[in-house]
């Protein structure tokens, strides 16, 4: 009975601790969002507008983890279903638009180029959001909540993705204009595979 009910304390301890991290993270998001999105826009990066459009799907999936762990659904298996079945989907929402952002501008002529801003901003997320994201995951298994581990690995997406954003940058510099694009269409299909595994709830196992 001891052992239950020290399990039990300890459960709500992480409970608390992955909505502390999701909250920290959005605000985080936001601002990340606005820079990446006005930085993508300025040098007609795809790929960085592809960026900050990823961190506000990622603040949807903090949102949700902080939804799940509120209130009179922190004990709710229905909640954490829902949860679960609510980030895949926010992973599928970034795939359409990036596709076609890279089409219209590929068919446009749109050229990307260097952003220092876009840099900057990238670098502060390359660096912050692998230990996050492994905090999560690591939250998540101990949880036994997929929502909260497939928001863990959307921030270790957003740092992959801040990676490939930084070397587009460096390669449109170089005159190899193609990588920018192929770095979008690259998280699109990321997104689209860690969707589906988010949707069968193996987002705490792999």
């Amino acid at each position: 009975m001891l052992e239950q009910r020290e399990s039990h304390q300890a459960w709500l301890r992480d409970a608390r601790r992955a909505r502390t991290l999701s909250v920290l993270t959005l605000a985080w998001l936001g601002v990340e969002s606005v820079l990446g999105l006005a930085a993508g826009l300025s040098a007609h990066s795809v790929a960085l507008i592809g960026w900050g459009l990823s961190a506000l799907v990622e603040a949807l999936a903090s949102l949700i983890v902080v939804w799940r762990f509120s209130g009179g659904r922190l004990l709710s298996e229905q909640a954490e279903h829902r949860a679960q079945r609510a980030v895949a989907v926010s992973f599928w929402l970034l795939a359409p638009y990036l596709v076609l952002h890279v089409w219209h501008d590929l068919e446009a002529g749109h050229r990307a180029a260097t952003s220092v801003l876009g840099i900057a901003v990238t670098v502060v997320s390359l660096v912050s959001m692998p230990g996050l994201g492994l905090a999560k995951r690591r939250l998540g298994r101990r949880l036994g909540s997929p929502a909260t581990s497939g928001e863990g690995t959307q921030n270790l997406i957003c740092a992959a993705a801040a990676a490939g954003v930084l070397a587009g940058q460096a390669a449109g510099a170089a005159g190899w204009w193609w990588v920018d694009p192929a770095v979008a269409l690259a998280l699109a299909v990321v997104a689209v595979r860690e969707g589906r595994r988010a949707w069968q709830g193996h987002g705490c196992c792999h």
